[in-house]
């Protein structure tokens, strides 16, 4: 299941080549026809939607980004993407899809800073890392539902699937710490449907998505220092719901300077059972 994982982040980076080529091609397309009218338009909000793969658009530094869904269209299944606050807080979450060596040095940053975390896990991660899990727990940390397999969910239309997907890793954390787990549920690859989202709400689970990521899933491709402070300091913004994956070194090597750089910033870290 570990290789699927890895595919899938390959398979991603293709879709996210193609989908950048024709967003340059829209893009020329636009200012073409802006030119030849003369004028010029603001930039466009990404258009509401119940399903798909979620998106955000950042049109302004400092600020929340245009999503897929609005605050409001996400409350009614009690989902979330950020909060609606000018107060300087950060949610600050891991998808977990495997372990390559990267979480000891997240943890252990988290913990020099006093800053909590919730940490979204599939099925195999906890087979695999009962002690890191148990870590977890033990420094304070929240370990929601990242389903078991990591598939498509918005291709499942029927409760039984769905649950099952999510309760496989109910009962292997269970098993592992002793514990229940925490109901928050965090779509994999980010694809949903409103089905999707009413079926979690049904098995009492909070859906996050969230309101600032970057790409740190290639392993074998990792962004630099630079180019990772480039996004990461530049659209934090206030209730910003913050995605890292754990299996990103970089994550690793940088995390203790950025913490502090987002503590310099004024920002202070709050946990997403916070969120109203």
């Amino acid at each position: 299941m570990i290789q699927k994982i890895k595919n899938f982040y390959q398979n991603e980076r293709r879709g996210i080549v193609r989908s950048f080529a024709v967003i340059l091609l829209f893009i020329a397309a636009f200012f073409a026809g802006s030119f030849a009218a003369g004028v010029t338009k603001e930039p466009e909000a990404v258009p509401t939607a119940s399903e798909g793969s979620w998106g955000l658009s950042f049109q302004q530094e400092g600020q929340p980004p245009v999503a897929n869904a609005t605050r409001e269209e996400l409350a009614k299944y009690n989902a979330w993407y950020s909060q609606d606050t000018q107060e300087k807080i950060i949610y600050l979450t891991f998808d977990c899809g495997y372990e390559n060596g990267n979480t000891p040095a997240i943890l252990a940053a988290l913990k020099k800073h006093q800053v909590p975390a919730t940490f979204f896990v599939v099925g195999n991660f906890v087979a695999d890392n009962p002690d890191l899990v148990k870590q977890m727990l033990d420094d304070g940390h929240t370990v929601g539902n990242h389903t078991y397999h990591h598939p498509d969910m918005s291709k499942i239309s029927d409760m039984a699937s769905f649950q099952k997907e999510i309760g496989d890793v109910e009962v292997l954390f269970k098993e592992t710490t002793g514990q229940e787990m925490s109901k928050y549920y965090r779509p994999p690859q980010g694809k949903y449907s409103e089905s999707n989202l009413k079926m979690a709400q049904e098995l009492g689970y909070q859906t996050f998505f969230w309101s600032l990521a970057y790409v740190d899933w290639y392993e074998n491709q990792q962004p630099t220092k630079e180019e990772a402070f480039s996004k990461l300091l530049t659209r934090i913004h206030p209730g910003a719901i913050v995605l890292l994956h754990n299996t990103s070194a970089t994550n690793g090597a940088i995390l203790d300077e950025l913490l502090t750089k987002w503590e310099e910033m004024g920002y202070r870290f709050g946990r997403l059972g916070d969120l109203k």
